[in-house]
């Protein structure tokens, strides 16, 4: 790897890992005790996710027209719905449970609709994955294989792991590594298409 394909795989793992730390310092489960660290660790963590979106967006370079834009419409909705989650399941739910001292029906409430909201993301997040998965496949074949087993295995269980200590850091740590890998396949042109190089050729 040259060294701007080091920094660019550096960048593109980068949110995957900020995201797993941030899991380790993450309460489980809201408590009254630790809701105002709870919403102040969701404030911190609105932009950080978004950034996973981003790097979905870089992977999908190259991808032919339609797996590309299909791939960056589902990180579009990643980032859009696991934002909601963030703001009504963390910050919002903080904010009720650090007011009222005590988690109670109406956090459970804010809780329900913010589950929705991150299980849409989560499954936008998988998607756009799958996409990116099968669109840099169709150049290098197989060499995709441990990047990709990576990548999926960690989208699957972001569905109900979050980011939570200890299997959500997991999860997050593969998603950097993943994407890493996954990274080297990136083409420079976004015009790139199958026909112009051969099954299992960069």
């Amino acid at each position: 790897m040259s060294r701007s394909q080091w920094l660019r795989a550096a960048l593109l793992a980068a949110p995957g890992l900020i995201l797993a730390g941030f899991g380790v310092f993450h309460p489980a489960p809201l408590e009254v005790d630790t809701a105002q660290w709870w919403t102040t660790l969701h404030v911190l963590l609105l932009p950080v996710f978004p950034l996973l979106a981003a790097a979905q967006w870089v992977l999908l370079t190259g991808a032919p027209m339609v797996l590309r834009w299909a791939g960056r419409v589902a990180a579009f909705g990643f980032a859009a719905f696991y934002g909601g989650l963030d703001a009504v399941a963390g910050i919002a739910a903080g904010t009720v449970a650090h007011t009222q001292h005590v988690v109670g029906p109406v956090t459970f409430a804010v809780f329900g609709i913010g589950d929705t909201l991150g299980y849409i993301g989560a499954a936008c997040f998988l998607a756009a994955n799958a996409v990116i998965v099968a669109a840099i496949a169709l150049r290098v074949g197989w060499r995709v294989l441990p990047g990709a087993v990576l990548l999926l295995a960690a989208s699957v269980s972001f569905l109900d792991s979050h980011i939570f200590w200890p299997r959500g850091v997991v999860t997050m740590v593969a998603v950097a590594a993943g994407m890493f890998l996954l990274s080297v396949y990136v083409t420079a042109s976004p015009r790139m298409s199958v026909r112009q190089t051969s099954f299992g050729q960069p």
